[in-house]
């Protein structure tokens, strides 16, 4: 029946035109960011403003129930609002919406129950697990500065210990762990909000692995010889000489291009 209304262009009062109501009111809420969805109201040919308020307990109790205009939706075009500036405690809001058109205002529909923030869905970061040489290092999603993170990492063998560690740095690599040679090692992390007390769950566990001690040590004296070889092209010619004295080196050198030693 809502949508049989909101097609209507206008309604009559006592002879004056309405614009219907918005209906359908409700908030989607991940992470912390709250957005406020309603259908829209559809008049052909005409462009829809609508206005957005909310009411705190702070509100209700001690400002004999004052409406607040939304920071960012007053007015806005969309059936929709972020009301994440607006919900600023973890109290019961009232969220209330009307559309304009003109000189034609709707009554306001209201959200029902009244949101708060605690009910947002918790999700873990993204996680991006690497290894630095022998480091064990994690960089993970920044999603504001109201979380913190529960990174849980261990080495992968029968009963290996797990250790927890708290981050609070949000898109910046962080040291977990010097790992040994030859061996794996898993991380996984969730989210924590001490404003709602709540965690998420956990992520999936992603492992890496160094290279063995023998693997190392090869790469090590390949990388060795290399620089070796490096260091003996750019010698003096003193050294690819045998031995002889600098100038009787430059003077053979030079006397085999034809070069006069000046």
């Amino acid at each position: 029946m809502w949508f049989f209304y909101t097609l209507i262009p206008c309604l009559l009062i006592d002879g004056v035109a309405i614009l219907p109501a918005p209906q359908n009111l409700s908030v989607q809420s991940t992470n912390m960011k709250h957005l406020l969805t309603w259908s829209p109201v559809m008049v052909p040919g005409e462009i829809i403003y609508y206005f957005v308020e909310y009411q705190g307990e702070y509100e209700s109790l001690y400002m004999s129930h004052v409406w607040i205009p939304s920071s960012w939706c007053s007015p806005t075009k969309g059936p929709e609002c972020d009301i994440t500036d607006d919900i600023t405690a973890t109290v019961p809001y009232n969220l209330r919406v009307r559309a304009t058109q003109g000189s034609e205002t709707s009554a306001w529909s209201t959200l029902k129950p009244p949101f708060n923030r605690n009910s947002t869905i918790l999700t873990p970061p993204g996680m991006d697990v690497t290894k630095d040489g022998f480091h064990l290092v994690i960089k993970l999603e920044d999603l504001g500065s109201q979380f913190e993170f529960l990174v849980a990492y261990w080495r992968r063998e029968p009963g290996a210990k797990e250790h927890v560690k708290v981050v609070r740095s949000r898109g910046i690599p962080v040291h977990l762990e010097t790992m040994e040679p030859g061996a794996a090692y898993c991380v996984k992390v969730q989210t924590f909000v001490k404003a709602i007390g709540r965690h998420s769950p956990f992520s999936q566990a992603e492992c890496v692995k160094v290279q063995d001690a023998r693997t190392w040590h090869f790469l090590m004296h390949v990388l060795s010889m290399l620089s070796t070889m490096t260091l003996g092209f750019g010698a003096s010619p003193s050294c690819v000489t045998g031995g002889k004295s600098l100038n009787d080196s430059r003077g053979s050198i030079y006397r085999s291009y034809n070069v006069t030693v000046f």
